[in-house]
């Protein structure tokens, strides 16, 4: 009864479902890697976030290392003003706005970008923070948390201010070294100024939705058989039904019943009468007339 599925019809069924299939399962294993990867993300803030600062290594700065990422350093040099720059396109908790980013001089003569934080946007003249806070004069002691250097983006961004923390853009526009790997977001300074931008916000540490989505996914796979499976039994179904002579009726319920088809009488073909009938009419008519 089930020999249907060999026919080429079914077989293209049964190819297309089992690519859909095999689309939604790479979909779901790639939610899982995705899954993965934010958790590795998850290990290392837990890892290094609160952990103890380390001292000062050129090769933290130099060369970014995924394994260090938000790692407290403590930094001792001199906050280069001149060179501020405002970052732009830097969002916080939904709000737009700016984050600042200094050169701290070391005393081996290279330098390391710190951001201390972020502003939101002016409401003098667009395009700018109303004020940016200066940063403490002379030795100051930083600590801050490794973050890695951004790719450059294709946009602009006027004098004193940078598209994207591209480090080696930024170190183009100084006459000195400063670091291309890593910079720094200020956790803590001492002396501290007497206004600071306000703080970036601490990383987030939820996994998301892209379990959820892997599950779904799968679902969806598996469910694409089973509604093939069900077709199959339907088709099945009705074919017996066919060769048993019963048709499938809906009686209004949304249910379905198999019944005998209402099958239609032979008709009797009509016969014409003989020349000796046709005869015997014509002297039948002729008496009933004469009686008359």
């Amino acid at each position: 009864m089930y020999r249907f599925l060999l026919s080429g019809k079914w077989l293209g069924w049964f190819l297309l479902v089992c690519l859909l299939a095999a689309v939604c399962s790479a979909l779901g294993m790639w939610q899982l890697d995705r899954r993965e990867a934010v958790r590795a993300d998850i290990g290392v803030v837990e890892d290094n976030y609160d952990a103890d600062p380390r001292a000062y290594d050129p090769t933290l700065f130099t060369r970014y290392d995924p394994a260090t990422e938000w790692q407290p350093v403590t930094l001792t040099g001199t906050y280069d003003a001149a060179e501020q720059r405002v970052v732009r396109n830097r969002p916080l908790n939904g709000r737009p706005g700016y984050e600042v980013l200094v050169p701290l001089r070391l005393s081996d003569g290279t330098a390391v970008a710190v951001n201390r934080g972020w502003l939101p946007i002016g409401n003098d003249e667009a395009g700018h923070p109303d004020s940016v806070p200066a940063p403490p004069e002379g030795e100051v002691e930083v600590t801050a948390r490794i973050r890695p250097s951004e790719p450059a983006v294709e946009r602009g961004a006027p004098d004193g201010q940078l598209a994207s923390i591209d480090l080696a853009a930024y170190a183009a526009e100084l006459d000195y070294p400063l670091a291309t790997g890593s910079y720094g977001v200020m956790a803590a300074e001492s002396p501290s100024a007497a206004e600071v931008p306000q703080p970036l916000a601490v990383p987030e540490r939820s996994e998301g939705t892209h379990l959820s989505y892997a599950m779904q996914w799968f679902a969806f796979g598996v469910l694409l058989f089973v509604g093939l499976g069900y077709a199959a039994y339907q088709e099945a179904q009705n074919r017996r039904w066919a060769a048993a002579g019963l048709d499938r009726d809906d009686d209004g319920d949304g249910m379905h019943s198999a019944v005998p088809r209402a099958r239609p009488k032979p008709q009797r073909a009509r016969r014409r009468p003989t020349q000796e009938e046709e005869e015997d009419a014509i002297l039948d008519a002729q008496e009933d007339f004469d009686a008359r």
